[in-house]
């Protein structure tokens, strides 16, 4: 796998990290097959039950590589299409698996990288963070998910205000509007970077801790969603939770609830 992204599984957790800090850890050819390869091998091992995707440097991601398509890729939408394709694969593997994933997004997240941000299903980041669109700033149009997930995760109304102005949300607003989960300070860049991280992993050693597979199969339910009808959908609710009682985990900790529980009436 390329230096472009660090990939390490320990107990059950596999950690992916944006390697191209110079570059705000923005996509090239190389972070954009990194990245594919990284999170196809993370959502498809039996021995990772949560993700957690970091970065390098002083910012989380910076979307695109600008300079790169200016000069390595010169001109060619085609060119582009086809590396944002390869991005796709990697988001739609974080999207559509049953393994819960947390961002540590410190620093700046725009572009495309606020599509990434929006693949994980749990965002934390620093109180000096920004995160914005800016697309239409270079006269480029969104990828990555954002044009699919942004309206979705903060009303469409307010994903309008980000794609049709160049702003830049504060982590505060951020988390007001939802974008965020939690919003974490530090003394200066690099410590509150540290915490975010160190953040990050306490959520993920939370859900380990846990009822991992569980976990797992409540984000799929969340996310898979919008594939049914209603009525679909409470089908694949009474579907999940009957398969789930069936697994020896739940089956114990419903028994030490409910021992615990009546310890406690009598």
């Amino acid at each position: 796998m390329s230096d472009a992204i660090l990939f390490a599984v320990d107990e059950g957790m596999a950690r992916l990290t944006l390697n191209r800090p110079t570059r705000l850890n923005a996509f090239n050819a190389d972070l954009a097959y990194a990245w594919r390869d990284a999170t196809v091998e993370a959502t498809s091992r039996d021995d990772v039950q949560a993700i957690l995707i970091d970065a390098a440097g002083p910012a989380f991601c910076a979307g695109g590589d600008v300079i790169d398509m200016a000069t390595t890729m010169g001109s060619s939408g085609a060119e582009i299409t086809a590396l944002a394709e390869v991005i796709n694969t990697g988001i739609r593997a974080l999207t559509e698996s049953s393994v819960p994933v947390v961002a540590a997004a410190h620093g700046t997240t725009a572009g495309g990288g606020l599509g990434i941000l929006l693949a994980t299903d749990y965002a934390v980041v620093g109180s000096r963070s920004q995160l914005g669109s800016l697309y239409a700033n270079i006269g480029l149009t969104p990828d990555l998910s954002v044009s699919a997930q942004l309206a979705r995760a903060v009303g469409q109304r307010r994903a309008l205000q980000l794609v049709l102005q160049d702003r830049l949300l504060t982590a505060a607003e951020a988390l007001d509007w939802g974008l965020v989960a939690e919003v974490v300070e530090g003394e200066d860049g690099r410590t509150e970077a540290d915490r975010v991280r160190a953040r990050a992993e306490e959520i993920t050693r939370f859900w380990l801790a846990g009822a991992a597979d569980a976990y797992g199969q409540a984000k799929r339910l969340v996310r898979s969603q919008p594939e049914r009808t209603f009525a679909e959908q409470l089908s694949e609710e009474a579907r999940s939770i009957g398969a789930a009682l069936e697994t020896p985990d739940a089956q114990a900790r419903v028994a030490a609830f409910a021992a615990a529980s009546a310890k406690k009436a009598g």
